[in-house]
């Protein structure tokens, strides 16, 4: 599995990076057909709460990419709930199977 972070005008704390990978291999042990996991992060324009925006891209070979896309007040948060929101996502696509 491929993990990609992009962090859009600023550099990602390693601490964030590490968070990320943790996440996206939890993921994969529950589906072991992802091959790619790209995750992009960014700060919406005005810099008020609920600024930290996050977009992850989940690639299952032989199906549709899975995304979700998430704002919040940190980064660990809106990655906290993509992921959430694709492990759903996964939990749905295993079942119509």
């Amino acid at each position: 599995m491929d993990i990609k972070i992009k962090a859009i005008h600023f550099d990602a704390a390693e601490k964030l990076e590490s968070f990320i990978q943790k996440k996206a291999e939890r993921i994969a042990r529950h589906n072991a057909d992802i091959t790619d996991v790209d995750v992009t992060l960014k700060v919406v324009k005005p810099e008020t709460a609920l600024n930290k925006n996050a977009l992850i891209r989940v690639s299952v070979p032989q199906h549709e990419d899975i995304l979700a896309e998430k704002t919040a007040d940190t980064f660990e948060e809106a990655v906290d709930l993509c992921f959430d929101a694709i492990d759903r996502q996964l939990k749905k696509k295993k079942e119509k199977k």
